[in-house]
């Protein structure tokens, strides 16, 4: 492909290393964001640390920056459940070895942008567009809305801009654009444990640690300083246990001795975060088609929005990346639009599928981590999983551990719930559930399943 020359709206985690790709490709990339630049401000109080898995390390490998990118994570092997009254309760997330890595998402983003800038893409950041002409790939920016707008000629226009971007916002004035958004009941805040006095973790950093409370938890990821960024999820509104409801500091505090007591010696700040941080709200966003001609295409939470419960939502944005550079090797030519059409057909059952995956990861974060059936479920599984690697891989396995589509993974684990379904079912299942037999029925449901795909 000859160089062109492209513009990029966004200049957050799938901007920046989309950036990257398109500068070693030749050609000449512009980033817009009405935004400052990250790297000269202070991140704000409105972020979930990412949880780096197989499929965002695979994209960073594929632009050379993985080596980079992995010294700012910190492994994590397992779950770590909090439950009032009991022994923390560990999960393991994979095989022995297999780790999520938890990144601050503001010093990821500072050293993507320091990566594409070094690379030659220009960032213009404080630069807001306001308007796209979709047909002609051009970019009006100004100071306001209603300013005078300067005009930006492209070949092609790229929107990375997030869940309500501009560039998706002229698309859906466009006939037979289909677009849905669906807001969570549940929003969240962020929160805090510092570092030991001795700059240590005050808890085991090998671990992302969930208070699980049914309606509402709390989550902790560990950064590189000895701090844990904390999450708390909780509903917006109602008569009790909601953030409304929790409006002064005296209600704060008896909230958290009576649901998170464990960590109140652990958060000497939560007062002053709890109220100094935002309250933010957790979308899912689906739209199509994601291109339009051979002119614009939207890339990651701009065309997928989903809420951060399966820890996917910046490694489905790098696999679009990847996936997308990929099918520009393959189709070849100077024309995007029959790329496009491929990305987009590719790409979109994927999305829909870890959308749902992510939703349906809360109802089990929140409430199903800490039920022993639940726990038992997938102690059977996880044997199963170990003495037949080769019929079994667990549904989380094969959304964070393998590249296999999301939509392959949604299906396969929804047969796999069928099957344990049943298994759980079985008389006296908790005293029996390591014997030869619950082994063998599992293994025979499989077969089966893996004889009826074939016949298909």
């Amino acid at each position: 492909m000859k160089q062109q020359n492209i513009a990029i709206v966004g200049s957050g985690l799938v901007g920046s290393l989309w950036a990257i790709y398109l500068k070693k490709r030749g050609h000449k990339v512009t980033v817009f964001d009405r935004r400052a630049d990250i790297r000269k401000i202070k991140f704000s109080g409105r972020s979930i640390n990412l949880a780096m898995s197989v499929r965002g390390w695979n994209a960073l490998d594929g632009a050379g920056v993985k080596q980079n990118v992995k010294e700012l994570g910190i492994p994590m092997y397992h779950r770590a459940i909090h439950v009032n009254g009991k022994e923390d309760y560990i999960q393991p997330y994979g095989k022995e070895g297999e780790a999520i890595y938890s990144i601050s998402r503001g010093i990821l983003n500072r050293r993507m942008i320091d990566i594409a800038e070094g690379n030659g893409a220009d960032f213009k950041f404080d630069e807001k567009v306001w308007d796209v002409n979709l047909a002609e790939a051009k970019i009006y920016t100004g100071e306001s809305e209603k300013s005078d707008w300067d005009e930006h000629q492209f070949d092609v226009i790229f929107g990375c801009d997030g869940a309500f971007s501009r560039v998706r916002h002229k698309m859906q004035r466009r006939s037979r654009f289909d677009y849905s958004q669906d807001f969570l009941d549940t929003g969240y805040k962020e929160l805090s444990i510092p570092a030991g006095k001795d700059g240590k973790h005050v808890i085991d950093k090998s671990a992302l640690h969930i208070w699980p409370r049914g309606k509402f938890m709390l989550i902790a990821l560990p950064n590189l300083d000895g701090s844990f960024t904390c999450t708390l999820f909780m509903p917006h509104d109602g008569e009790k246990e909601a953030f409304e409801v929790l409006d002064t500091k005296e209600k704060v505090s008896e909230f958290w001795k009576e649901h998170f007591p464990d960590t109140i010696e652990i958060m000497p700040t939560l007062l002053e975060d709890f109220f100094n941080n935002p309250t933010s709200a957790l979308v899912t966003m689906k739209c199509y088609p994601w291109t339009y001609w051979n002119k614009v295409a939207l890339i990651g939470d701009s065309a997928h929005a989903i809420v951060p419960f399966y820890g996917q939502g910046m490694n489905a944005g790098f696999e679009d990346v990847f996936q997308l550079d990929g099918i520009i090797d393959e189709v070849g030519g100077d024309d995007w639009q029959p790329i496009f059409e491929e990305y987009q057909e590719q790409r979109k059952p994927n999305a829909d599928a870890i959308a749902e995956l992510s939703y349906r990861n809360f109802m089990e974060m929140s409430s199903k981590t800490a039920d022993p059936s639940f726990i038992l479920r997938k102690k059977i599984e996880n044997k199963f999983a170990k003495q037949y690697p080769e019929l079994w891989m667990p549904l989380y396995s094969r959304v964070t551990f393998s590249n296999k589509p999301y939509a392959e993974a949604l299906a396969r684990g929804d047969q796999q719930a069928a099957i344990m379904d049943s298994i759980m079912q079985i008389d006296n299942i908790h005293k029996i559930w390591d014997q030869p037999e619950v082994i063998n029925t599992i293994k025979s449901e499989v077969e089966l399943l893996e004889n009826l795909s074939k016949t298909k």
